[in-house]
């Protein structure tokens, strides 16, 4: 297996390896566990990607998620990004399925929301557009070291609430139904996760993010906001330009992203699989005292 860094200082395709063989090979996915916990981002070039064979290289990490309410894909291990409309055509841009689309376009890390956080997220390119519809990613591994260690040590002690309507209501208001506000309330996790495979600190942040616990409204929201312009200021990201068969994925523990605009008028399909966190991967270190005692 090769390994080719990719970002300034996170990020690494490899090559030489394939999903299928992470999938039935312990060997395969030792080495390819490695490298995800030091390079936080990983690219997969030229994968002849199925459903099934995606789901089997996730299910090595551990437990897949359920795509939430609210998909359309709900219920499944699948959640299918795409702006093809139940008539096979492009969704116009004020269609509810393109305000979702442009939700991702929010800097964020997968499931900060959800009682369970995300680990990793697996991205499979399916239909790609000629141009645009990239996806960028900043290590908040490394803007967690950039800090001054004052400013580390708070946020080591802190805790922020997150919340799924608190980021699509930035796109449209009543973007998140009611049924997915009764199913995602808002969670409160600690602000810095460490990483038990390194010991190395991420500053835990996402558009999800709304409010710290303990501050004044105002005074968490003005810190969570400069916490995100130092995470993803200029020259910190990678860009990854998608071609087909191309499978990306990431440590939500350690990073953000975004996707970044495409063509209206073009066809774009993605299929993520996200792999739920556990106690093995630093999870619960990351809940308050209160919620410990109560769960």
């Amino acid at each position: 297996m090769e390994i080719l860094p990719l970002g300034p200082g996170f990020a690494a395709e490899l090559r030489g390896i394939t999903l299928s063989d992470v999938a039935v090979d312990d060997a395969a996915y030792a080495a390819v566990r490695a490298v995800f916990e030091e390079h936080s981002v990983l690219v997969f070039r030229g994968q002849d990607v199925t459903d099934e064979g995606q789901l089997a290289f996730s299910r090595r990490f551990g437990t897949p998620e359920i795509t939430k309410v609210g998909s359309a894909s709900a219920g499944t291990y699948f959640a299918v990004l795409t702006t093809i409309g139940e008539d096979g055509k492009v969704v116009p841009a004020d269609h509810r399925l393109a305000l979702r689309n442009k939700a991702n376009q929010l800097w964020h890390t997968d499931s900060s929301f959800k009682r369970v956080p995300a680990l990793t997220s697996v991205l499979s390119a399916r239909v790609i557009p000629a141009s645009g519809g990239e996806t960028e990613y900043v290590s908040t591994r490394l803007a967690f070291e950039r800090l001054d260690p004052a400013l580390q040590k708070k946020l080591e002690n802190s805790f922020a609430w997150h919340d799924y309507a608190h980021s699509r209501e930035q796109i449209a208001p009543g973007l998140a139904t009611a049924e997915e506000r009764s199913a995602l309330p808002p969670q409160c996790w600690r602000m810095v996760w460490r990483n038990p495979a390194n010991g190395r600190g991420a500053v835990y942040l996402a558009s999800h993010a709304y409010a710290i616990e303990g501050m004044e409204p105002a005074e968490g929201k003005k810190l969570i906001d400069e916490l995100m312009a130092a995470a993803t200021a200029p020259g910190s990201s990678y860009v990854h330009r998608w071609r087909s068969g191309d499978v990306v994925m990431w440590d939500n523990r350690a990073t953000m992203h975004r996707g970044r605009p495409w063509p209206a008028h073009e066809a774009r399909t993605i299929v993520r699989t996200t792999i739920s966190a556990s106690e093995a991967d630093g999870l619960e270190r990351m809940r308050p005292p209160s919620r410990q005692a109560a769960e």
